[in-house]
């Protein structure tokens, strides 16, 4: 393990951790995007054309807040039809998981690299 932690290979790996939670956010930020926007600008127009479903106006005006939340995504045309996919919300759960584990273990190895610098800096024999 020494020999490892003295050519550097120990300093790339908290990097790479960095780098590869971006591959996760990404996917997040894109998913969101699509529950999101999934109902278009016109929701009657989407519900009716589109969807085959009918406009109940007066549901969409007691779940006003409904659309306009940020999590769990939902753009419902009635009680029973909802424009956004049934896999969007697990998705960013599972995707903003995958990003704080990638996160979590770029920091963890930083301060556990600090620590075995510090290590060799007082005593290199103990490694």
């Amino acid at each position: 393990m020494s020999n490892d932690f003295r050519r550097g290979g120990e300093r790339r790996k908290p990097l790479l951790w960095l780098l590869l939670s971006l591959v996760p956010c990404f996917g997040l930020f894109a998913t969101w995007f699509l529950g999101a926007f999934s109902g278009g600008l016109d929701v009657r127009e989407t519900c009716e054309l589109l969807e085959g479903q009918t406009y109940d106006p007066v549901y969409r005006d007691e779940n006003w807040q409904e659309p306009s939340r940020l999590f769990p995504l939902h753009n419902k045309c009635n009680a029973s039809y909802d424009l956004v996919p049934v896999w969007i919300n697990p998705t960013i759960v599972i995707l903003a998981v995958a990003t704080a584990g990638c996160l979590i273990t770029a920091v963890v190895m930083t301060a556990t690299y600090s620590r075995l610098t510090q290590r060799l800096r007082r005593s290199p024999e103990r490694l």
